[in-house]
C-alpha cells in the first residue's frame, strides 16, 4: 500500500470515528433544559451512561471575555454529574439551601433570582412555602 493511499484511508477512519463519537454523544442526552442568566448559561441534561443508568449533568458556561468579528468569545465551563443514588440527598440539601436563602435574605427587586416577573402584583405577593423548592420524583 502506498503512503498516500494509507493517509487517505486513515483520514476516512478519523472522519468516521468523529462522526460516530458525535452521534454517541448526542444519543446520550435524553432531556435538556437551558437557563440563560446574563453572561452565564446553565444546561441541565439527563444522560445515560454505558450501563443504561440515567444521571444528571449540570453545566455552567460563563462568558469571561467577549469575542470580536475575528476572535470567538472565551467561555469558562464547569460541570457537575449527579448519579441516581444521590438524587434524594441532593434534593434535600438543595431545598435546605434555598430555604435558608429565602429565610435569611429579604427579597428585593434589585436581587436577581427572587423576582423574575415584570408584574408588580406578582412581585408584591408573599412567597409560598414551596416557592423555592426542587420537587422531583425519581422513582
Amino acid at each position: 500500500m502506498e503512503f498516500s493511499s494509507f493517509c487517505a484511508n486513515f483520514a476516512v477512519l478519523i472522519i468516521e470515528f468523529n462522526l460516530a463519537m458525535n452521534n454517541i454523544d448526542k444519543k446520550t442526552i435524553l432531556f435538556s433544559r437551558t437557563v440563560k442568566a446574563g453572561r452565564r448559561v446553565y444546561y441541565i441534561d439527563v444522560k445515560q451512561d454505558r450501563r443504561g443508568e440515567y444521571y444528571l449533568s449540570f453545566t455552567e458556561s460563563k462568558r469571561v471575555q467577549d469575542g470580536t468579528e475575528i476572535v470567538p468569545p472565551v467561555l469558562e465551563k464547569h460541570k457537575i454529574f449527579l448519579y441516581q443514588e444521590d438524587f434524594e440527598k441532593f434534593q434535600e440539601a438543595f431545598n435546605a439551601a434555598l430555604g435558608y436563602v429565602k429565610e435569611q435574605q429579604v427579597p428585593d427587586s434589585s436581587v436577581d433570582g427572587f423576582n423574575s416577573s415584570d408584574s408588580a402584583e406578582e412581585e408584591s405577593a408573599p412567597l409560598s412555602d414551596d416557592a423555592f423548592s426542587l420537587n422531583v420524583n425519581f422513582e
